[in-house]
């Protein structure tokens, strides 16, 4: 028998959502692609979905995430802070060490 264990971890401020995975992967795209619309086609999720998450990002944050220039002719942009991007670096860490910790719980389930 083979148990598995299931989690996701986000982070919250003031009782709004900072992070979580689907906020960094938005984020990850963005740095990627260098613009929210082609960030959001990538996910495939909403341009307006994606501003909406990118907008909850910036407002629970303490300092910018992301930089955005409005279209036009020659078109828009984002691009992520340095501090966004040691957001990323951040979360992802906690995510890696949450997974170990929790396979190391799930084996004193499995030895029992």
């Amino acid at each position: 028998m083979s148990y598995k264990i299931k989690s996701r971890v986000w982070i919250e401020y003031d009782n709004h959502v900072l992070l979580g995975e689907g906020r960094v992967q938005l984020l990850k795209a963005i740095d990627e692609t260098g613009s929210l619309s082609k960030a959001a086609k990538s996910l495939n999720l909403s341009y307006k979905k994606a501003w909406n998450l990118i907008d909850s990002v910036n407002k629970s944050a303490k300092k910018p995430v992301t930089i955005n220039s409005t279209g036009g002719k020659g078109g828009g942009g984002a691009e992520l802070t340095e501090y966004g991007k040691s957001l990323i670096s951040v979360f992802d860490e906690i995510n890696t060490n949450c997974w170990e910790f929790l396979d190391v719980q799930l084996k004193k389930i499995e030895n029992l």
